[in-house]
């Protein structure tokens, strides 16, 4: 049964191993990235372990993505392929844990198949760059599976048998790995706790015995706090802690509870799934209030009940639990929710539904039935919806345009939208998708800045300069505005400016290849020939492959004419 549920699951799953690489994240995770192109090697793993990417640092992540690039090099089905089979396997493990932890075979598959087959399942698993949804979900799985195990004899009155202890530590083990795929699993500390209470029922016994498993759990928490802070610090330090200045507590309180809503509506009735929900600043304080009146209720409701239900409450709380690393009380980036967010909550609240409805229905004969039937087309749905939905994933046109239908004032769609169509050479419609982007969002700075490169490439420089400007007025330390105004600069002959701005982007971003031949160009340009070959030297070391530079730096070694730009 469990070998079924992964075939059926993969079955599911494998048109994404037809999907192209997407152009938000992918690009620094794999397509654009030179260190984890460059497959396994003891350089590229000292450079995963100092290294974040996309202001985390998750180096097993990063690990796995370089091993794809081994194997398959940019083909991207390799890489979606790695993605399905993590999650079937996902799918299997949280079989066999429910299975083990409770014994009941045919909730526990209900759960995991439809864990396994919802279409918010289909954002974590098509989508390279969210690798570490899957993998991070392994390890964690296997970390609570080895933690069961430990549990099933541990008592506070004998010692603990030499073989549990083992397992104690491979829980340990296994949860270090997890965090450092991804720091999701800061709360599986809090789980392990909540298996405690159901299905293990290790809490008999009141405070002194709570006590004692809390401590029991101290290095579990411990792990938990030190990935937390190494979390924080590095989305500071990389700038992806920007909207707390901008959202006030209160703000992000409120997203935070009627996230909370939203996620059980998508949950239970998934439609108008999309890569990115824009963040609306405020709610309606009505909205607010009711969805923080219907969490408290069901919290108490569950709370009062917990000896008769206890795996309501427990499937409550996991699901509860599980989401607030990603609510948005430290807000890192600008959506105000995301269906890969719901890749471990799912879990909770499928237990919570199942065993509920189990409870419901057992009595009556026709309610069993009628509650089977009802599962079964509720698998159905969930694979021809989740196929739908991984259609939507086939290209970044259609990811981006979809997203469109489904949210409104989508403006990192529209500008993910023109950057895709800017790189198929349809600059007007680029241009066009740019502007609204803008029109959506002023001070959208990477907005204006891809706009006056599409401008740029129809020969609008004035315009074009002007866009960057506005880039650089939004966000200083831009350094690719610096690079891209820089370029203007000297294609209107306006040397001394163009050098200024690379200098500045260099600056900002001294590993930039590109930047150093663009400043090469300038400085040769200006005569400065010792200059400009020590750039294009640099440019060369820094991209080996760059035959562009290695021309320039010839004609310039030889008091050539001036180069060609980029």
């Amino acid at each position: 049964m469990t070998s079924l549920l992964a075939l059926v699951t993969s079955g599911i799953y494998w048109p994404a191993t037809q999907c192209e690489f997407i152009g938000f994240d992918d690009p620094e995770y794999v397509t654009a990235n030179s260190h984890v192109q460059g497959g396994l090697s003891w350089e590229g793993l000292a450079w995963v372990l100092r290294t974040p990417i996309a202001a985390n640092w998750h180096p097993l992540t990063v690990l796995s993505h370089m091993v794809d690039c081994q194997l398959f090099g940019l083909n991207a089905w390799g890489h979606h392929m790695s993605g399905v089979l993590l999650h079937a396997v996902n799918s299997a493990l949280a079989f066999l844990l429910l299975r083990r932890l409770t014994g009941a075979l045919w909730r526990s598959l209900l759960v995991a198949a439809l864990f396994a087959l919802h279409p918010l399942r289909v954002e974590s698993v098509a989508w390279v760059a969210e690798r570490k949804d899957v993998l991070s979900t392994c390890f964690g799985l296997l970390c609570l599976m080895a933690y069961a195990r430990y549990a099933e004899d541990a008592t506070t009155s004998t010692p603990v048998p030499r073989h549990r202890s083992g397992y104690y530590a491979l829980a340990l083990l296994l949860l270090i790995l997890g965090l450092m795929s991804k720091a999701m699993l800061v709360t599986w500390p809090l789980v392990m706790l909540l298996l405690d209470f159901w299905p293990l029922g290790r809490m008999a016994g009141g405070i002194r015995r709570l006590g004692r498993l809390m401590l029991e759990k101290v290095p579990f928490f411990a792990l938990a706090a030190a990935a937390s802070v190494v979390t924080l610090m590095v989305q500071q330090r990389e700038g992806a802690v920007k909207t707390v200045a901008n959202l006030s507590l209160a703000a992000r309180s409120e997203n935070a509870v009627i996230a909370y809503c939203r996620y059980l509506g998508k949950l239970f009735w998934p439609r108008n799934l999309a890569f990115f929900y824009p963040h609306p600043g405020y709610w309606p304080l009505w909205q607010v209030l009711l969805a923080g009146g219907v969490l408290l209720s069901i919290t108490l409701v569950l709370a009062v009940n917990r000896k008769r239900y206890p795996f309501l409450l427990m499937g409550w709380l996991w699901y509860c639990g599980t989401l607030v690393p990603v609510l948005g009380w430290v807000q890192v980036g600008e959506q105000a929710m995301a269906d890969r967010y719901t890749y471990v909550p799912s879990i909770g609240m499928l237990i919570f539904t199942i065993w509920g409805v189990h409870e419901l229905t057992r009595s009556w004969r026709l309610w069993v039935v009628g509650s089977s039937v009802a599962a079964g087309a509720a698998i159905v749905v969930g694979m021809l919806l989740t196929r739908q939905q991984l259609g939507y994933w086939r290209n970044s046109e259609a990811l981006y345009r979809h997203a469109m239908e489904a949210t409104e004032n989508n403006y990192l769609a529209h500008h993910l939208l023109g950057v895709a169509l800017g790189r198929q050479g349809r600059v007007d419609e680029a241009i066009t998708e740019m502007q609204e982007a803008i029109r959506l969002r002023p001070a959208y700075a990477e907005a204006h800045g891809n706009l006056g490169a599409a401008l740029g490439a129809k020969g609008q420089l004035d315009q074009a300069i002007g866009q960057f400007q506005e880039t650089i007025r939004l966000k200083p330390d831009y350094a690719e505005a610096h690079n891209n105004l820089g370029v203007a600069f000297d294609r209107q002959g306006r040397v001394d400016e163009a050098v200024s701005h690379l200098q500045e982007a260099i600056r900002l971003k001294p590993a930039s290849a590109a930047t150093h031949f663009n400043l090469g160009n300038a400085l040769l340009n200006k005569g400065q020939v010792d200059d400009a070959i020590l750039q294009f030297q640099q440019a060369i070391r820094l991209n080996p492959e760059d035959a562009n530079a290695r021309d320039n730096l010839a004609r310039a070694q030889g008091m050539g004419s001036a180069p060609p730009r980029h």
